[in-house]
Formats: structure tokens, sequence, C-alpha cells
């Protein structure tokens, strides 16, 4: 089979209990090529098939163990290890199977290359089976690649300015409002986003894309916050060298809400969509803010400062507030907010939080459904009255050393009174272990997962 002119070369993927029957269908030397390569379609693992001549005629991609699904997690590894060839899959697989194959060469494709030339080197294709939901794969795959490389781009190239130059273009491109305001603009109206910021050479910024589908009917007003934490020293509070290592990733809560707004925005969702992104640099200087600080907010709160390294839900307070005031139907906000999270579930599962636990509950279940996963956690409200203080309203931490991503999302509800409802997901945004198809480096968590529920929700236009 050609497309093109370009031969396929057929592509068998076999979980290890399709293994046997497979190779006893097969001819005599493909079926004596697989023993001798000891090939038990172990997951990742791939294996060239060559003819009588030698010549490629087929290869096969294990898938491991059956559980959980197929994913594109599958497929993302067959991209580098299989021969830089086009392939065709040989078998029949469902459209959602398709979609997630398809997906995964791309996302395994994916290489940050800004800073070291590259290797030109070709990686293997897959032509899209008929069933596949193509114009998704390319949405996401883009959506995710640029949500990566904004991740994968560290602080002197990617500070709160680029990060707003990020926003601007983007809603240059969907021709979305776009609205910022800077530096000392920001004192009255967003004082706590003001504080954390103030001791960056690159002024602190609130971003605002807004959005409306193309509707004459009201439309829900739907808001995503992410966290724009371009690099977090810690603040006075300062982290180790170790801590600090990773903190070019602090923004991937707005790296994600930006590439999910892309997403929702190309296939026009039928909402009012708005977008904040409060971008600042945590750094120290003689006017940076302390501990013990109190800090005005927008929402008329007063907040005791009990450490300058938990600077992410200061800034995010103030645009919560901002959010809260229109009465929107629902807010999301996507933070790399507490290693409290990670130490709970690892880097693998952002942890889920939401004012009302059927909406919770249903995003868990979309997400799970297309391999994104996020976890329910508890808005465990015993908790609450740990975060007081005795000179202010309360206290950005709690005095316990447990509980800290309850307590984390304990401290943006405070800020969210009148959305119907809100979702908080505080995320990792990196992968710490090389594995195949997904080397070390940024990921872009709860993208895909919310995007699906969020379509579900509102539909489009």
């Amino acid at each position: 089979m050609t497309v093109d002119g370009t031969a396929l070369i057929p592509l068998w993927l076999l979980y290890e209990d399709e293994l046997d029957a497979w190779r006893a269908a097969q001819s005599v030397q493909a079926a004596s090529w697989l023993s001798d390569q000891n090939f038990k379609a172990e997951k990742h693992r791939v294996l060239s098939v060559p003819d009588a001549s030698g010549a490629l005629c087929l290869a096969v991609g294990g898938l491991g163990k059956r559980q959980g699904g197929l994913s594109l997690w599958h497929a993302a590894g067959f991209a580098e290890r299989l021969p830089p060839r086009r392939f065709r899959l040989a078998q029949a697989w469902s459209a959602s199977d398709a979609t997630q194959i398809c997906l995964g060469f791309a996302y395994g494709a994916y290489r940050f290359e800004r800073y070291r030339p590259s290797k030109a080197e070709r990686a293997a294709s897959i032509e899209p089976p008929l069933n596949a939901d193509l114009a998704f794969v390319a949405l996401a795959s883009e959506a995710l690649r640029m949500a990566r490389d904004w991740i994968n781009t560290p602080a002197s190239d990617f500070g709160p300015s680029e990060l707003a130059a990020a926003a601007r273009e983007l809603g240059k491109r969907h021709q979305a409002n776009y609205r910022e305001w800077s530096g000392e603009e920001l004192r009255s109206g967003f004082p706590a986003i003001h504080a954390v910021g103030r001791a960056s050479a690159d002024a602190p910024r609130l971003v605002e894309l807004s959005w409306r589908a193309p509707a004459d009917s009201p439309l829900p007003r739907l808001t995503l916050i992410g966290k724009g934490v371009c690099f977090d020293s810690g603040g006075l509070d300062i982290k180790p060298s170790s801590a600090m290592a990773l903190m070019k990733k602090d923004m991937g809560g707005a790296a994600v809400a930006l590439a999910l707004a892309h997403m929702l925005m190309s296939v026009r969702i039928r909402a009012e969509l708005r977008v904040l992104i409060p971008a600042v640099e945590n750094s120290i200087s003689g006017n940076a803010y302390r501990p013990g600080d109190v800090l005005a907010t927008r929402k008329g709160l007063t907040v005791e400062v009990g450490n300058t390294d938990a600077e992410g839900r200061l800034v995010l307070c103030d645009a919560l507030a901002l959010a809260d005031a229109e009465h929107p139907d629902l807010i999301i906000d996507f933070a790399t907010l507490t290693g409290a999270a990670r130490v709970a579930l690892g880097p693998e599962l952002p942890a889920l939080f939401g004012t009302d636990e059927a909406v919770v509950a249903e995003l868990a279940r979309i997400c799970a459904g297309v391999h994104d996963p996020l976890w329910p956690m508890p808005l465990w409200m015993g908790y609450d009255d740990e975060l007081g203080s005795k000179i202010a309203d309360l206290n950005n931490v709690a005095a316990s050393g447990l509980a800290g991503a309850i307590f984390g999302a304990l401290f943006l509800k405070r800020f969210v009174t009148e959305a119907r409802h809100w979702l908080h997901i505080d995320l990792y945004a990196w992968n710490p272990k090389d594995r195949p198809g997904r080397g070390v480096g940024a990921e872009a968590q709860a993208v895909r997962g919310v995007y699906c529920y969020l379509l579900e929700r509102y539909g489009t236009v």
C-alpha cells in the first residue's frame, strides 16, 4: 500500500495476551524472527521484521499487559523507536483508540530545540486511519507543544513580559480582547500580585484575555486562571539551590490555561471565555515583600505573610477576586501550587479540588477516559481555622506542616464567594524521568481532559 508514492509499512500493535495467536498466523520466517528476538510484546518495545531479501516488511509494537485501555502513552514511544518510515496500522481500531494512537505519535515526536541545532533526524510517522479524529489530534498536538515550549524555556527568556507577550499573541490570533495591568498599576487594584512581583527587574503583570463565541443568545461565563510565576526563588524565605533548579516551570499553570484557551477558542466553545494570568517573578531585592508583612488583596481581605515561598496563592487570590466579581458559571484555576500535592500523589496525578462534588466527580471521570487524570481531593473545612492570623484576616500558610495541598486550596477558596462553581487544579507540569516518548521536561497536564469536559459541558457554536 502506498500514499503519494510512499510505501506504507504495516504496523501491528499487540498486547502480551495477543502475541501467540498473532505469531501463529504469520509466515514461518516472521514467526522465527520474533522468537529469535525474544519479542514478548512488552510495553513500548518495537521489532522490525524483514522479508526474505532483508527489507523491512512489517513492524510490531508492544502494548504490554491490558490495563486501563489504550492511551497515547502506549504509542508515544513508537515515533522514536521505530525506523524513520511511514507506517499504517495493520489492525482495525475503534475511533477513540485510533485517535489516541495518532496523538501519541505526534506527542512522541516533540523536541525542544530552542538552544541547540536540530539533529535533523527523521521520526517514524503514522498514516492516520479514516476513523481517527484528526482535527482533535492536530489541535491538541499544537496546544500541547505550545505549553511545553513555554514551560521548558528558562526565565531568562520567558519572564513576565514574555509570558504576557505570548498571551497577547494568542489573543490576536483568535481576535480576543487583550488587557494588561503592569507595575505600579497593580498597586491599588491588585496589591497582592504587586507585592509578590515588585522585587523583580521584570515588572509584575496581570494579563486578561476575553473572548465570546459568536452567538445572539446569552452565554455562560467561563474563566480560566493560570499561575504565572515565571521563576520562584522563594523570596526572602529563599529556596535551597536544589529546589530552585526547576522553578522555570512554576508558570506551568499559566501555560496550561493558555493552551486550553487556544483549544476552546479554536472550536468556538459556547461560552464567554475569560483568561487571567498573574505573571510575576518571585525575586529578592531591597523592596521584596517580607515574612510578617500584611498584604491587602483585591477581595478586601488582609493576609499576613507566613512564608514568602507560598507566593502562588497570593498572586492567584487577586485574580480569583476579579473573576469572582462577575458571578461566572465556572472558574478553573491551574497552578503548580504545593509540593504537598506531589508528596501525596506524585508527579503524574494533579490534585483536583472543587466546591461541587458532582462537578469534581464528572471532571475526574472524563479526564480518566482520555488518559489525562486528575485526582479528587477534599476541601476539608475542618482545617480552615488553621489559616488564622492574630493581626490579619488570614495567613498565607498554616502552622501545621501537614495537609499542605488542602491548606493551599482552602486559602484560595476564601476568595471565591460569588461564582456558581470553582475548580482548583494543583499540578506539577513536569516529567521527572525519561520514558519512551516522554523525555524529562515539561508536561502539559490537564489540557486534554479539561478541554473534553468543557466541550461536553458547554458545547460549541
